[in-house]
């Protein structure tokens, strides 16, 4: 009898709770289901960021994707008419890649991935173009038109139709009608009158064609039929931000000359391929250069970003590639 209520009260006993190897192993599944919970957790909350990170990024550049379709659009474009002669007085017009140009034809410029600018080398700092990025250069007239509504060609001197056209004194300017364009610098503004004077960033005075800056000759741009606008000329490329990663910038031209603008974070590549008018498919920068009157004859443009988000997931970071073409519209009409 005594040996019956022993044992009843030993197995009450252990009934009674867990031995201590029993919580020692109940503790460690526990923790190990907690790890794995925390390691979901942790790696969700990344993906999550550098997912965020990286659609802000696609955002900016989708931004910036429209005012580059927008340049390319207007490129070549004037108020006048398409292809015209273009009388360019500008000083150093070889050296200042807005002023180089002699054809609305060339108002179109590509380079490859090793072709630097004329102007500038490659560069690794802040705002300086990265080796093996393609470039896009793009010139065309401004929105903002006036009518010349008379021109004084001894005084150097546009009289305009309005006084609220936006022109200040340095900017670059173009005149045109239905025979010839001509680019130069606005030596004075005042009211409505914009003056040519040769000097301040102009070689010549003149105007006319032939030019060039020891043979100038003189043209008047007649009223009612003449118009001048800002000149619009931008540059796109890929540049180190000096924030440890890489941006499109846009190199635009303004009274003071061209200023470089960060215009999208994360972009860390950009290729641009062109379609000629006599052509079958896209080709590089190399190839329009090759070919004969290459950049007056291409009517679409074809961009791809590649964007990368600042967070890594895994072994590396994220990135997308965004893909555009945009038509020439002036080139298609």
């Amino acid at each position: 009898m005594n040996n019956r209520r022993l044992s009843s009260l030993r197995s009450y006993r252990r009934a009674d709770g867990l031995t201590l190897v029993e919580m020692l192993i109940a503790m460690v599944l526990g923790l190990m289901v907690v790890g794995v919970a925390i390691g979901i957790f942790l790696s969700n909350k990344q993906t999550y960021r550098a997912t965020e990170t990286l659609g802000r990024v696609q955002e900016n550049a989708r931004t910036a994707f429209e005012l580059m379709a927008r340049d390319i659009r207007e490129a070549g474009g004037n108020p006048c008419v398409n292809n015209l002669p273009v009388a360019n007085v500008l000083t150093n017009s070889a050296g200042n890649w807005w002023s180089n140009l002699t054809s609305w034809g060339a108002s179109v410029r590509g380079y490859g991935a090793t072709e630097a600018f004329p102007d500038a080398a490659f560069g690794t700092t802040a705002g300086a173009r990265l080796t093996g990025t393609d470039a896009i250069q793009l010139i065309s007239g401004d929105d903002t038109v006036a009518t010349i509504s008379g021109h004084n060609t001894s005084g150097q001197q546009f009289t305009l139709n309005t006084t609220t056209h936006g022109f200040v004194a340095g900017d670059y300017m173009m005149a045109c009608n239905s025979r010839q364009a001509s680019v130069f610098r606005a030596s004075a503004v005042s009211g409505n009158t914009v003056s040519h004077a040769a000097g301040g960033g102009n070689c010549a005075s003149g105007l006319g064609l032939p030019m060039t800056c020891s043979n100038t000759s003189v043209y008047e741009f007649a009223a009612p039929n003449s118009v001048m606008v800002k000149l619009h000329s931008t540059r796109w490329y890929i540049a180190n931000n000096g924030r440890g990663s890489r941006s499109l910038y846009q190199s635009r031209l303004t009274a003071i000359g061209a200023q470089n603008q960060e215009v999208a974070e994360g972009v860390q590549n950009m290729q641009v391929f062109y379609l000629m008018r006599t052509g079958t498919g896209y080709v590089t920068a190399a190839d329009v250069n090759s070919a004969a009157n290459g950049w007056s004859n291409v009517i679409a443009a074809r961009v791809e970003l590649t964007l990368q988000g600042d967070n890594v997931v895994g072994s590396g970071t994220p990135q997308r590639e965004m893909i555009q073409i945009t038509s020439l519209r002036n080139r298609n009409s």
